[in-house]
């Protein structure tokens, strides 16, 4: 009957929750609201033009501040919009004193180095590429990834040495570098280096028809919610599981009202003898709840097993069950399984104690992270009652 029980239970968890932990597996956002991260950062940049270059490459940078807002998709590919200024400088030549570039020649008395200062910001919209999840395979432990990005935008300025001071725009390319720490489940600290190019900003102030910029900034990105990916294979076939919890409640249904049939034989029986009628029933009750990966929570398939559970070991009051909880050695280190797996089984001890199961009959184990219980990684993700 025990072992019945069991196979069962791994039969109808198998179809409700299926979650890998091999790198190999596609992974994906399971929801729409699921890695949507927003990101701040600051640094410098500099401008990359004939006339700076002239002057001196170095007096050129500028303080930088970033804003942006983002999701993966999966742990490969992402998108983003990127917020960037503030100001940038163009050293150029002035000529009696005006913000006019003029090809005077050096003997020139007029001529003079004048700094123009426009104030300057770039919208970006960029398709990211993690480099690490793509050719060594999505680990969630992972401290450092590298990824590239590449994007279109738009670049504004306002020459406040100009003839008209209007805000002007001139389509962007750019492309990029992004290195970012694994903190924990919400925060990374993110390095990224961008090179961007558009035609000049500067108009009449500046020699070249195009600028180019280079950017470095530090910051931290924060995930709402958490980064959460689950194996392709994990999508759930609704119908083939509510028909799995049909089937086991219809058969509950059945035995119950063949159990009620033989008592009311007993009861019609007219002989002084009393004649005991005993009928073996075997109840379908799931005995192991099933969780996702890096979850202790109880989704809705396992509440539903874990109420079934419950009927039985409250029939069952002189019988004590094990509360194990397991999670998969193929997913993070030993002591992060061990805590998981404690706090999985955690989760269902409380959980039956407030479906009225007697708190005596219950003892609490976590086993950590195991392999290949029973023949597939996301099976190990488990609490078992026995």
């Amino acid at each position: 009957m025990k072992s019945k029980l069991v196979i069962l239970s791994l039969m109808l968890a198998g179809v409700a929750t299926s979650a890998s932990a091999q790198s190999k597996d596609k992974f994906v956002s399971e929801k729409t609201t699921d890695n949507i991260f927003v990101s701040v950062g600051v640094g410098g940049q500099v401008c990359v033009n004939p006339d700076n270059m002239d002057y001196g490459f170095g007096k050129s940078i500028t303080p930088q501040i970033t804003f942006s807002v983002g999701k993966w998709f999966n742990p490969v590919w992402a998108v983003r919009g990127q917020f960037s200024g503030v100001w940038s400088k163009l050293h150029t030549y002035h000529y009696n004193g005006n913000a006019i570039y003029t090809a005077s020649p050096a003997s020139d008395a007029n001529r003079d180095w004048r700094k123009v200062d426009p104030t300057t910001f770039s919208l970006h919209a960029d398709g990211i590429f993690n480099l690490s999840n793509a050719f060594v395979g999505y680990n969630p432990d992972r401290l450092f990834s590298l990824s590239a990005f590449a994007g279109p935008g738009l670049s504004f300025a306002k020459n406040i040495y100009g003839n008209d001071g209007n805000l002007d725009c001139v389509i962007n390319a750019s492309v990029g570098l992004m290195g970012q720490f694994n903190i924990n489940q919400y925060l990374d600290i993110n390095v990224e280096a961008r090179g961007l190019i558009s035609p000049s900003i500067y108009g009449k102030n500046s020699s070249a028809d195009c600028d180019g910029s280079v950017a470095l900034t530090a910051g931290v990105t924060y995930t709402f919610g958490g980064k959460k990916f689950v194996p392709y294979a994990s999508k759930l076939d609704q119908d083939a599981i509510n028909a799995e919890i049909n089937k086991y409640r219809s058969e509950l249904a059945q035995a119950q009202a063949d159990l009620a049939d033989a008592k009311n034989a007993l009861a019609n029986v007219k002989e002084p003898e009393t004649k005991e009628i005993t009928k073996e029933v075997e109840v379908a009750g799931p005995r192991a709840i099933f969780f996702r990966i890096g979850s202790a929570r109880i989704d809705d398939y396992g509440k539903v097993n874990l109420q079934l559970a419950a009927k039985i070991l409250k029939a069952n009051p002189d019988k004590k069950y094990k509360v194990a909880g397991y999670a998969d050695k193929a997913t993070g280190s030993a002591s992060w399984n061990q805590k998981l797996s404690e706090k999985r089984a955690q989760a269902v001890y409380d959980a039956l104690i407030q479906e009225g199961v007697d708190k005596d009959q219950l003892e609490l184990v976590g086993f950590g992270g195991t392999a290949n219980m029973f023949g597939k990684n996301y099976l190990n993700r488990v609490v078992i009652m026995e």
